[in-house]
C-alpha cells in the first residue's frame, strides 16, 4: 500500500437500515495519502452513516469501501491498529483520572505513545490527575483526541473534533491537526463548523439526503458561488448612473435605501470597473465591502438547490 495514492476509497457506497431507509445512496469518493478531506452535510445527510462504514463499524449494504487497501469491516484486524478514531462522544469512566483513562486505553493499543506525550499533544498535561467527571466539555473533547492519537495512526477519523471548545482551544486543535497532516497522517474530518472545514481541508464532499451534492477542492467549490460587492450610492447618484451592470459581469443585484449589493462570478473585473468609475466620477463609495463567497454560502446554496430539485421531482 505504500505506493498507492489513495488510502480511502468508496465506490457506490450504500447503507440501508431496517425498515428500508437508505441513509447512504451510492456515493463515491477517495482520499489521498497525507490529505485532509472534509465530509460535510446537514443533520441527516448521511455523514455519520458513511464514516461508520469507513471505520469498519458496520458493513455496507452495497458498493465497496477500502481503507489502507483493506475492507475495514471484514479485515478489521489489518486496519484498526493503523487508524485513529475520534467519535462525537467518548463515554469515559467518570471516576478515572485523565492519566488513568489514557493509561487504560494505551494498554489496549499496540505501540502506544507515552501517557505524558499524548496529554501534552492536546494540552491536558496539567489536568492529568483530574477525574473525568470534573472535566469541561471542551477538555473531554481533547481527551477524545488524545486517545485517537495514541497509536500514531496513519489514518485519523475526526467526528466533530472541536465541539465544546472555546476559540483558543479550537485554534490549538487546528494547529495540531495541520501538524499531523504535514507529518503524513491522512485525516477525514466531519464538522458543522464550516469555517473549520474551510481552514483545514484541501478537498471536500457535501452530502445531502445520502448523496454527494458537490465535491472537489475547497476553493473550487467556493468559486462556483457568486462573490459580493456592497456600497452606498454617492449623494445625487442613482443605480442607472453606474456602468452597465452586465458589462461589469454582475449576475444579480438588490438595493436597500442607498445601499447597493451586487453579485458576480467575476469579482476582480466587477470591482475594478466600479472603482474606476468612482475615480473618474470623483466620488467615494462609502461602506465599500468586496468579498469572495465563503464555504458557508456555498454550502447553504447547494443545500437549498438540492432541496428545490428534490421537491420538484416529488
Amino acid at each position: 500500500m505504500a505506493g498507492t495514492a489513495n488510502v480511502i476509497e468508496a465506490e457506490e457506497l450504500r447503507r440501508t437500515y431496517a425498515g428500508g431507509f437508505e441513509a447512504v445512496s451510492g456515493i463515491s469518493f477517495s482520499v489521498r495519502r497525507g490529505e485532509l478531506f472534509a465530509l460535510l452535510g446537514t443533520n441527516g445527510a448521511g455523514k455519520t452513516s458513511t464514516v461508520e462504514l469507513l471505520e469498519g463499524l458496520a458493513p455496507p449494504s452495497g458498493g465497496s469501501v477500502r481503507v489502507l487497501g483493506h475492507d475495514p469491516y471484514t479485515e478489521r484486524a489489518a486496519v484498526r491498529p493503523r487508524t485513529g478514531v475520534m467519535l462525537q462522544e467518548g463515554g469515559f469512566p467518570s471516576e478515572l483520572t485523565v492519566a488513568e483513562t489514557v493509561r487504560m486505553w494505551a494498554g489496549c493499543t499496540s505501540g502506544a505513545r507515552a501517557v505524558d506525550e499524548a496529554l501534552e499533544l492536546v494540552g491536558l498535561e496539567r489536568r492529568s490527575d483530574v477525574r473525568v467527571k470534573q472535566l469541561s466539555g471542551g477538555e473531554k473533547r481533547r481527551l477524545d483526541l488524545a486517545l485517537a492519537l495514541l497509536s500514531r495512526p496513519e489514518v485519523l477519523f475526526l467526528d466533530e473534533p472541536t465541539t465544546g471548545l472555546d476559540a483558543e482551544g479550537r485554534r490549538d486543535t487546528w494547529e495540531l491537526v495541520r501538524a499531523l497532516r504535514d507529518g503524513g497522517t491522512t485525516v477525514l474530518l466531519t464538522t458543522h463548523y464550516l469555517e473549520e472545514a474551510e481552514a483545514l481541508a484541501e478537498r471536500l464532499a457535501i452530502l445531502h439526503e445520502g448523496r454527494i451534492a458537490a465535491s472537489g477542492r475547497v476553493d473550487e467549490v467556493v468559486a462556483a458561488q457568486p462573490s459580493h460587492i456592497a456600497f452606498e450610492l454617492p449623494d445625487g447618484y442613482h443605480l442607472g448612473d453606474l456602468p452597465p451592470l452586465d458589462r461589469l459581469g454582475v449576475s444579480s443585484h438588490e438595493t436597500s435605501g442607498r445601499t447597493v449589493r451586487l453579485r458576480t462570478t467575476a469579482l476582480q473585473h466587477a470591482a475594478t470597473g466600479l472603482l474606476l468609475w468612482a475615480r473618474d466620477s470623483g466620488v467615494e463609495l462609502r461602506g465599500l465591502d468586496v468579498r469572495s463567497a465563503s464555504l458557508e454560502e456555498a454550502f447553504l446554496k447547494i443545500a437549498q438547490d438540492q432541496r428545490g430539485e428534490m421537491e420538484a421531482a416529488r
